[in-house]
């Protein structure tokens, strides 16, 4: 199997996390939508020095990834060529800002080591929280709730259109790659000369299967309102992102680690 495969295999593959029965997936795909969003509005709003509050809201992914039985590490492993650009973004910090903020033993730590950690820790919770979002909701059910909050459906249909246009890509990169394979057994890759028709080649076939697909939809009833998608929930799952929404709300505004450490050392 050729890279692209298995990046299309990777997609198929977080698809059919969308099939698992657990209270996270039944949850209303409209209160999941709104409360990822709420909580990266949370997340990316703390202070860059301000490690300890921020560092108190990874208990609401973590939550949900039990909940979902999602094992977390399947998020990062799905999403690992997200965070090395996380890093580069903060890797200059501990350069440019030297001060020091506090000593560990006889280890100085930087201002700019600690808001190059918030960075990352920015990143990779609200990683955490969309993953989560496209693991339990159906990409129907996710644009269904878009334009339930009247997000311009053209912008709606440009995402639903690109989500599925990059799995047909994949495909015929996958199907383009195994024949140029074929036609030249035991050379490594695809020879530089060779990009500029493969590339040629690999888009007028892509966009003529994706006209394809469009056309059926069309013929289907698509409208761009997503009246087929379910997008139904349990009745309480309301009442517990309403929780999820307060108690993200609530950590972004009192610092929780500072309140607890005042009381036990009085």
């Amino acid at each position: 199997m050729n890279k692209a495969a298995q990046a299309s295999q990777e997609i198929r593959t977080i698809e059919e996390l969308n099939t698992i029965d657990s209270p996270v997936h039944k949850m209303s795909p409209l209160s999941k939508l709104i409360l990822t969003v709420v909580y990266i509005t949370c997340v990316a709003s703390f202070g860059r020095y301000d490690i300890y509050g921020l560092f108190v809201m990874i208990l609401l992914p973590l939550i949900g990834y039990v909940l979902s039985t999602i094992p977390v590490s399947l998020c990062f492993r799905k999403m690992r060529f997200v965070l090395p650009a996380i890093l580069l973004v903060g890797i200059a910090n501990p350069f440019l800002d030297r001060d020091i903020a506090v000593v560990i033993g006889r280890v100085p730590i930087s201002f700019g080591m600690i808001s190059m950690l918030t960075l990352l820790m920015k990143g990779a919770f609200s990683i955490m929280a969309s993953f989560l979002l496209i693991a339990t909701t159906p990409i129907d059910d996710l644009c269904k709730s878009l334009r339930r909050i009247h997000v311009p459906k053209i912008m709606v249909s440009l995402l639903l259109l690109t989500y599925r246009y990059i799995s047909l890509f994949l495909d015929e990169v996958s199907v383009m790659t195994d024949c140029y394979s074929l036609r030249a057994p035991g050379q490594k890759g695809i020879q530089f000369s060779a990009w500029g028709s493969f590339l040629g080649g690999l888009i007028i076939r892509s966009e003529g299967k994706a006209s394809r697909n469009y056309d059926c939809m069309m013929l289907r009833g698509f409208n761009g309102d997503f009246d087929h998608a379910v997008g139904k929930g349990i009745r309480t799952s309301w009442l517990f992102a309403v929780i999820l929404i307060t108690f993200s709300i609530g950590m972004r505004l009192y610092n929780l680690p500072a309140i607890i450490g005042s009381v036990f050392v009085r």
